[in-house]
């Protein structure tokens, strides 16, 4: 699990998000709730694209920080790693 850090600022009519220490993850809500659920969203995407194009994720930075933002809160990328296993009944094999 990588902790990265989240920022929020209110802005007229909803909320713009992204993440401090991950250059490109950035999204905008009406509210907070969605503001989170999107970001979330968009770190996943972001962090899936940077291993298929084979470069590394971003350090987090705990220590960074926006002047202008309202909230900053971690959030969490959680990396699961998976092989494809393609089980072949006996009697196709046969």
């Amino acid at each position: 699990m990588l902790t990265y850090k989240a920022m929020y600022k209110f802005v007229g009519g909803g909320v713009h998000a992204e993440v401090l220490d991950f250059s490109g993850v950035v999204t905008c809500a009406e509210n907070l709730p969605e503001a989170k659920r999107l970001l979330a969203s968009a770190l996943v995407d972001m962090a899936e694209t940077c291993l298929l194009q084979g470069e590394p994720l971003p350090t987090p930075n705990p220590s960074c920080t926006h002047p202008e933002a309202d909230l900053e809160e971690p959030i969490h990328l959680l990396l699961m790693a998976a092989s494809r296993v393609n089980v072949v009944p006996e009697a196709a094999a046969a």
